[in-house]
């Protein structure tokens, strides 16, 4: 507990990662007090309807992902999610097109297009979801909670305007984030989103376990010490490693390559078990919302057994497509985000080699297959935290508490705050290595 507080006044002592925190949590603020600026002309208290839309369901996810921003008709009620949609997109297309492919090799300058591609997508995406959230609104409230009058024009091209605007204002603050504060920004965004239903979820489960007589004081306890575990093993798949040991020759004035070799320095190549991060939980949970807005396009009987299906995120069918659906995408992720040809050819220029194993292609076929075999398994580990919450329900836990056991919630929860956690070390350790060469050249000084 001593390191830990001592740890935590370090980083107030490094002015550059304190203002970096400033930075990010005002941001934050900022964000957060935006979820709760209701649509001009829409009569806030009279939402209640919509917030009964978004108790349950694919409803709740989307509430979660905008931080209660979508129940309450906000000016961020579309939150950060077109701009995932668009980054979903704009990766599929990188694998057909050859321009995206071309922009994907330049470098910086390629980063920086296919940035300004996919905000570009963003807003266009945001254009057609829009006018579908405002139909929702006319759909679910009632008329006398449009105080401009009941599907005006006023109403609907203006609303349009601010959620388009509320989108690409939160992109923003998620790009500063990541420019002038600490982490990712649009995880972030995303992870601050989901903690802030975490306080009421708890209060729920507690109020059914311990007023309502629900199991009482012990199977609370143990519900969060199953919660804990999980934790555990979410944490245990994001920092696994898998090391590939790799051997540098030292080259010598004695010509005798073979004698060279074995006086080389072995390194390693540390290859994660989940590689992806959180990215294929994040693609897989857009993808689910497909299937019941195109089937809720028809009024056939198989169409809404369709949209009955994939509306109930705690169904089997939903959980079996959303675990496939997490499955492919590790490994779609994996491949784009570890690129093997490179660093075959990295290794290679550098005069290092994996040993048993010739350099060039053999070494890119040996750390693809080696990707696909660690990736497999933690892909399904992956898959079975998403859908761990459907198990626990089926025990009689609440769905709003369930919700952080696994799936969506958790896992982006704790790869973002290790994400984050490990830039701020990153600061801490750089900064006590500067202190370690002053204070070294101040005792050669002083000798």
């Amino acid at each position: 507990m001593k390191k830990f507080i001592e740890s935590i006044s370090n980083i107030w002592k490094i002015e550059e990662l304190k203002n970096r925190i400033l930075v990010t949590l005002g941001i934050l603020i900022v964000y957060r007090f935006g979820a709760h600026v209701t649509l001009p002309g829409i009569d806030a208290t009279q939402l209640t309807s919509l917030a009964g839309q978004t108790k349950n369901g694919l409803g709740s996810i989307l509430d979660m992902f905008t931080g209660g921003a979508f129940s309450k008709a906000s000016v961020f009620a579309l939150g950060i999610m077109p701009y995932i949609s668009a980054s979903i997109v704009v990766q599929l297309m990188g694998i057909a097109i050859p321009y995206l492919q071309k922009l994907q090799s330049d470098g910086e300058s390629g980063t920086k297009k296919i940035n300004q591609i996919t905000r570009w997508l963003t807003i266009g995406i945001t254009l057609v979801q829009g006018p579908g959230y405002i139909y929702n609104l006319y759909r679910t409230l009632p008329s006398s909670a449009f105080l401009l009058g009941f599907n005006s024009f006023e109403f609907l091209f203006s609303s349009v305007v601010i959620l388009v605007t509320g989108t690409i204002f939160a992109m923003w603050l998620g790009e500063k984030i990541t420019d002038k504060g600490i982490g990712n920004g649009i995880s972030l965004l995303i992870m601050i989103g989901i903690l802030a239903r975490f306080p009421q979820a708890f209060v729920q489960e507690f109020k059914s376990t311990i007023t309502n007589n629900n199991g009482g004081p012990m199977i609370l306890v143990i519900e969060i010490i199953i919660w804990l575990l999980v934790i555990i093993c979410c944490v245990l798949l994001v920092m696994a490693i898998r090391k590939i040991p790799v051997q540098y020759a030292r080259r010598t004035t004695s010509g005798d390559f073979e004698k060279d070799m074995m006086g080389g320095n072995r390194q390693w190549i540390p290859l994660k078990l989940n590689a992806s991060g959180v990215m294929p939980i994040i693609f897989a949970q857009a993808i689910m919302f497909i299937p019941a807005a195109v089937a809720g396009l028809s009024k056939s009987d198989a169409s809404q057994s369709i949209v009955g299906a994939f509306s109930n995120m705690f169904g089997f069918w939903y959980n079996l497509v959303f675990a496939t659906l997490i499955v492919v995408f590790t490994f779609f992720y994996t491949a784009i985000t570890v690129p093997t040809n490179k660093m075959s050819d990295d290794l290679k220029r550098s005069g290092g080699f994996i040993p048993g194993v010739r350099p060039g292609a053999e070494t890119s076929d040996f750390l693809d297959k080696v990707m696909s075999l660690i990736t497999f398994p933690g892909s399904l580990f992956l898959a079975l935290i998403a859908v761990f919450p459907a198990i626990v329900v089926s025990f009689g836990v609440q769905q709003s508490w369930a919700m952080f056991f696994g799936g969506t919630s958790l896992i982006i929860m704790v790869g973002v705050a290790i994400d984050t956690i490990q830039q701020v070390n990153s600061y801490l350790l750089n900064k006590h290595y500067d202190g370690l060469m002053k204070s070294g050249k101040n005792r050669k000084a002083v000798a």
